[in-house]
């Protein structure tokens, strides 16, 4: 089924729904400028092949829905660790870089995958190669937590893949290094 007409009529409702929502105004020669805006967009996106079969179709984006409010959570209860490290000397702070899998089957499901790692005050992905990301944590608690597999396996479920949360299902501890020896 070749799907890009779905896509490019999707793309367009969700910029205009876009304009609407940025504009709060609705009166004629504003909708007439939304609608001349989104067909230009949509025209170029057109032109340079951004939207087609190959690509992250809008409408997947509706699966990611349920997992950005555990995210939010997730960044909260990290931001309180780093914070509660950073105020008090007594907390380790023992930054390490490590590897990690991922499970996703698609390149946006990775790269999810990967900014929610950065997005959790503490860690930064520096490189992601295939199916294995490097991540930087300020300390050795991290592998652990990656090593559950939670954070993957919600993206990979979000990813319209099954898979639930597992122990060990992450190689975390594959290629740990103390950071201070880099």
């Amino acid at each position: 089924m070749h799907r890009q007409p779905l896509n490019f009529a999707l793309m367009g409702l969700a910029l205009f729904a876009v304009w609407l929502l940025l504009s709060g105004l609705f009166k004629p020669l504003l909708m007439l400028l939304a609608v001349i805006s989104v067909l230009l967009t949509l025209w170029l996106a057109g032109r340079m092949r951004l939207v087609d079969s190959q690509h992250h179709p809008i409408w997947a984006a509706l699966r990611y829905v349920p997992y950005w409010p555990w995210l939010a959570v997730e960044i909260v209860k990290s931001s309180f660790d780093v914070a509660r490290r950073v105020l008090s000397p007594s907390m380790p702070v023992s930054p390490v870089v490590f590897e990690v899998d991922a499970s996703q089957k698609t390149t946006v499901g990775r790269v999810v995958y990967a900014n929610s790692i950065t997005l959790t005050p503490g860690t930064v992905t520096v490189a992601l190669d295939g199916q294995r990301l490097r991540v930087h944590a300020l300390t050795k608690d991290s592998i652990e937590y990656f090593r559950s597999g939670e954070m993957d396996a919600r993206v990979t479920r979000a990813e319209g893949q099954d898979k639930s949360p597992h122990k060990g299902g992450a190689n975390a501890a594959d290629g740990a290094q103390d950071g201070a020896a880099r």
